[in-house]
């Protein structure tokens, strides 16, 4: 077996099928969405070389940098959630009486669908019988905002349904992490008289730092390319104040007809998603990882 798996050419022989199917599922893809960045098209009939005056265009759109904005805005609340997601993973691996009930309940919102998300959170955040604004009244709130329609509140309250969807996803990803940590270590730690918050900051947090890495990447690259619940709650409305860059390429590929352009947003939208990762992995990378 040793000798076989030595062979190049073998080596090669197993590789080929991967690389063929990444290379016809993704990067074909991602050389096509450029090249049609680079025409006049409508998505149906024939294209107009123009060169790169749709991307030279997108570079000077205001509504292209204000989606982008709140992207970023996204990416950067997806960024700070992950505190409180650690903090609820440590304390549910800390033995506390109905854990295994508590991760199922935030495991919920990931057995959803967006679109089921979506027309919850809209009937939540209903301005006239919504629960959201019941609350409010109930404690003296006259007048309570209409979450969905006022452009300078409606992204943040998006935010609210986002980050509650994925709280599952990282909770989940930060309990494993935690519970492979040697038990050991932490009686060591008890013994010597260290208080609970002592053992997840200085002993928890740096063992799992790597893991806690990985996740800041998986929320800034999810945040900048988000697209499904935006669209089915508001649209990018009201006047674009809830766009965002993945729904502000959608609508001008497929509502508007213009292909060409909605094409170079989306290699744009490739091309900073990349440039936002290199950042995010430089800023959180070490020398060296903690073993145990």
């Amino acid at each position: 077996m040793n000798k076989v798996m030595s062979n190049k050419w073998i080596i090669a022989l197993y590789v080929l099928p991967a690389l063929l199917l990444i290379g016809i599922l993704i990067f074909i893809p991602l050389i096509l969405t450029g090249y049609y960045g680079l025409m006049d098209w409508d998505g149906i009939g024939a294209m107009e070389f123009i060169g790169l005056e749709n991307y030279i265009n997108a570079i000077q759109d205001g509504k292209f940098w204000d989606s982008a904005y709140h992207s970023f805005l996204l990416a950067v609340f997806s960024t700070l959630s992950l505190v409180i997601y650690l903090a609820i993973s440590m304390i549910l691996a800390s033995r506390i009486k109905g854990a295994d009930l508590l991760r199922k309940i935030y495991l919920i919102p990931m057995l959803l669908s967006s679109v089921a998300i979506a027309q919850l959170w809209i009937k939540v955040f209903n301005p006239t019988n919504g629960m959201l604004n019941s609350i409010l009244m109930a404690f003296g709130v006259d007048n309570p905002p209409a979450w969905l329609a006022e452009p300078s509140i409606v992204l943040y309250a998006i935010f609210i349904p986002i980050l509650w969807q994925y709280a599952g996803f990282y909770i989940l990803i930060y309990y494993a992490a935690l519970k492979n940590i040697p038990e050991s270590l932490v009686e060591a730690a008890r013994i010597d008289g260290a208080t609970p918050l002592q053992i997840a900051w200085k002993i928890k947090l740096p063992l799992i730092m790597g893991v806690v890495k990985v996740t800041i990447v998986l929320a800034v690259v999810g945040s900048l390319k988000y697209f499904d619940l935006i669209y089915v709650m508001t649209g990018g409305g009201p006047n674009g104040a809830s766009e965002v860059m993945a729904s502000y390429m959608y609508k001008l590929a497929f509502a508007s007809n213009d292909f060409g352009y909605g094409s170079a947003i989306g290699f744009l939208l490739l091309i900073i998603t990349l440039i936002v990762t290199v950042i995010v992995r430089k800023a959180t990378a070490t020398k060296e990882e903690i073993q145990y």
